[in-house]
């Protein structure tokens, strides 16, 4: 049986800023992400990470190349095609949690499929709540974000990022304003939804700790790939798997 077509497929691509004087951020990248996979983007600052991360995420095109993601190229796409792509295929988690205060931790939640339908449904309350049980907020669905700490509120970030049931998430540093030991809650709790019910992570991050415990760590270094690897957990692993047999 032939192999899977890739969820996200990056292809050449190259990010230029200016007019006279162009500045490279990106020379090139080529990367796949297949369905399920758990992989840290890591480099320096200045590197091209974030840049490579809001291509990825269709917030930005890019200057050559192409990106697809689950078989579909957004080139040709207007904004409100852009735009309901983004809804459906990517989840996304940041340093900064971005909830709004005004809101409850449910209303947060609720957000993304609010602005799809353009009202709240039973349907989209019932996703929200089983999102904020299953990350351990099932008693705080009505408090406001000020009522929250830094670790439930990146955790209702988590549940938000969710709640279209997107197969892809981009996690844009979302340990990095955490203490080690919500750094690993918060890790933890993506980890799950990962192996549970198969969501594909990209986390972009400078915390080497959760970048060794990713199943592959890819590393941009000046607007290039410098490397791509599994992890040595990873590793492990799958040579600790019992081998799979084919029936007939």
């Amino acid at each position: 049986m032939a192999d899977a077509a890739p969820l996200l497929q990056v292809e050449g691509v190259v990010k230029a800023y200016g007019e006279e004087v162009k500045t490279l951020a990106l020379r090139g990248v080529s990367l796949t992400l297949a369905a399920g996979e758990f992989v840290a983007l890591i480099g320096p600052s200045g590197s091209g990470k974030s840049t490579l991360l809001n291509i990825i995420g269709l917030l930005d095109r890019p200057t050559e190349g192409r990106v697809t993601i689950g078989g579909v190229d957004p080139a040709a796409l207007d904004e409100p095609a852009l735009a309901a792509l983004r809804g459906r295929s990517l989840g996304f988690v940041f340093q900064f949690h971005h909830l709004l205060p005004a809101f409850s931790a449910l209303e947060n939640v609720m957000l993304p499929a609010w602005g799809d339908e353009g009202r709240p449904t039973p349907a989209s309350r019932a996703q929200a709540t089983e999102l904020l049980k299953a990350v351990g907020l099932g008693d705080r669905l009505d408090a406001r974000p000020t009522a929250l700490s830094g670790g439930q509120k990146q955790r209702v970030a988590v549940a938000r990022a969710l709640s279209r049931s997107a197969p892809l998430v981009l996690a844009d540093e979302p340990t990095g304003n955490l203490d080690t030991q919500t750094s690993d809650e918060v890790f933890a709790l993506m980890r799950q939804f990962n192996l549970t019910r198969g969501v594909t992570f990209l986390i972009v991050t400078h915390d080497p700790r959760i970048a060794e415990r990713c199943d592959r760590v890819i590393s941009v270094v000046d607007g290039v790939i410098a490397s791509d690897a599994r992890t040595p957990a990873a590793q492990a692993a799958m040579l600790a798997a019992p081998p799979t047999t084919n029936r007939t």
